[in-house]
């Protein structure tokens, strides 16, 4: 099951104001934004229904415009140790680490996610959101 997706965009504050005006008649709102300051690379925002965002917009960066840049999907785990098993499986197959199994605290507490990069270079996640 997907659990989220994302777009690098070349404009971030444009695409986020888009994103919030369109989306809301489907009952999607901005729940969570953080700057680049937090994520250590670029501003990123979340939107999707209440309590969870499920589509992020992500700014290019200055090395790369947004047309360069590999997609991102998650898929759902249900247990921290499928998510392990995910980050093994992908790497075994030719995946490339970009970012081991571990939390990700800024999300939330128990959001513990895995990301490969796939054969074209696009970034590819587990993510488990059950407590340990």
């Amino acid at each position: 099951m997907i659990d989220h997706t994302g777009l690098v965009v070349g404009n971030f504050a444009n695409s986020r104001g888009f994103y919030a005006q369109a989306l809301a008649p489907l009952g999607y709102a901005l729940l969570m934004e953080f700057p680049a300051s937090v994520t250590g690379s670029v501003a990123v925002a979340g939107f999707g229904e209440p309590p969870k965002p499920d589509f992020w917009l992500s700014e290019a960066s200055a090395a790369k415009p947004a047309f360069q840049q590999p997609l991102h999907v998650a898929f759902r785990a249900a247990t921290r140790a499928q998510v392990d098993a995910f980050y093994g499986a992908a790497l075994a197959a030719g995946g490339r680490d970009n970012g081991a199994p571990g939390i990700r605290a800024h999300y939330h507490p128990d959001y513990y996610g895995a990301f490969v990069l796939d054969p074209d270079g696009h970034n590819i996640e587990a993510v488990c959101h059950a407590p340990a």
